[in-house]
């Protein structure tokens, strides 16, 4: 049997969310090599992609939303890429099987506890989402429950029952969700159990991970992709690093680790908060985190006669834009590290990079997503010296 054959999602036609499922692995990442190949080696030479030893179950992340049949039985699963309509599943091929297996013990004790699921039409029932986060190094896990209101009135035997079932949970925190967007977290949270966050390892480096922090979602891939990135910027002592679009700090706290300065800016002030507390929990005391604009920031500093050695930038999808470009050429770091999630955007960007007087000294594709058609590329950049 292939490995294809072997490990196809039986629901990967309603999905959608794994859009090579159709592909063996190795046919996969050929796949993704020649997408970058075809839109970056313009630039210079693509090295080979690198991709997974076991590229199943690898999200330490896993939200599952909560939904009923026409015939009334309770489901959890996925909400479906074309319609946004939940596709059952108790268990999925990306997804880390301890979270799947909680997150149907849930679904499971939901009758007994009377714990209603929430209908978007009626704005009745409880019960909207459930997301279960675990670090794969540390091995604390995280249980969260996204309800309509805070009439959950058998809460608390609930939890002790879930926990009696799966003793590996280390808290378990109550989200409040009262809106009819399409936000899946909600302001107000009370922890039913435990500290309400757990923490991480990823490159020697500590990490608090609560709710709505943004945490890579493959640990695995994301410590070759860091690896990389750090690799490419040359770092001493005395190199002067931002870290711009820097979220909780993660890459701005792996650089620090070579005794260098890093400021990380972020428009986001909770990711900053977060940041500000994991240089804390990390000793990093060279480390600074800024709320701010990172293209303004930059802007700002170069007008203050501030020079950075090395720019770490990690934007959205969408990529960056013209204004941080702009800024990106009054800064004129000696090298630019430049973190994509979307090779597309990545060739828009680095044309306008390279006429600020860079030139691309290599390009690594990074398998962050196996059966999706994701890719992250890792590109080193340096500054020209032109008379």
């Amino acid at each position: 049997m292939s490995e294809n054959k072997k490990f196809l999602c039986p629901a990967h036609k309603k999905c959608g969310a794994c859009q090579l499922s159709n592909m063996d692995y190795p046919r996969q990442l050929e796949w993704k090599q020649a997408r970058c190949e075809i839109l970056l080696k313009k630039y210079c030479k693509v090295e080979k992609i690198v991709g997974m030893d076991e590229p199943y179950h690898y999200r330490n992340k896993v939200q599952a939303a909560f939904g009923k049949t026409r015939g009334g039985k309770v489901i959890s699963g996925v909400y479906q890429s074309k319609t946004g309509n939940i596709v059952a599943l108790d268990s999925c091929m990306t997804e880390d099987e301890y979270a799947d297996r909680i997150i149907v013990t849930i679904r499971n004790m939901m009758d007994g506890f009377k714990l209603t699921v929430y209908d978007d039409i009626s704005g009745t029932g409880l019960l909207r989402h459930v997301l279960v986060r675990r670090g794969f190094t540390s091995g604390e896990v995280m249980v969260v429950l996204v309800v309509a209101n805070t009439n959950f009135r058998s809460k608390r035997s609930f939890v002790n029952e879930l926990l009696r079932r799966h003793p590996e949970i280390t808290t378990v925190v109550m989200n409040v969700n009262k809106t009819k967007t399409g936000l899946f977290l909600g302001e107000y949270e009370e922890v039913l159990h435990g500290k309400g966050y757990i923490e991480d390892t990823l490159c020697g480096c500590t990490f608090k991970i609560s709710p709505k922090s943004f945490y890579q979602i493959n640990p695995t891939q994301t410590e070759k992709l860091y690896s990389l990135a750090v690799e490419y910027a040359s770092l001493t002592e005395s190199s002067r690093v931002l870290d711009a679009y820097c979220g909780i700090g993660t890459i701005g706290l792996v650089a620090a680790k070579s005794g260098c300065e890093v400021i990380g800016v972020e428009v986001n002030s909770a990711a900053v908060k977060d940041a500000k507390a994991n240089a804390k929990l990390n000793s990093c005391g060279k480390a600074k985190f800024i709320c701010a604009d990172a293209g303004e920031y930059m802007r700002d500093a170069a007008a203050r006669g501030e020079k950075f050695d090395v720019v770490f930038m990690d934007p959205p999808r969408a990529g960056s834009d013209k204004k941080f470009v702009d800024a990106l050429g009054i800064c004129a770091p000696e090298r630019i590290v430049y973190i994509s999630c979307n090779p597309e955007t990545l060739e828009r960007d680095l044309r306008f990079i390279v006429k600020k007087g860079y030139r691309v000294d290599a390009i690594t594709p990074v398998d962050m997503f196996p059966h999706t058609n994701h890719c992250e590329v890792v590109v080193k950049l340096t500054k020209e010296n032109k008379s």
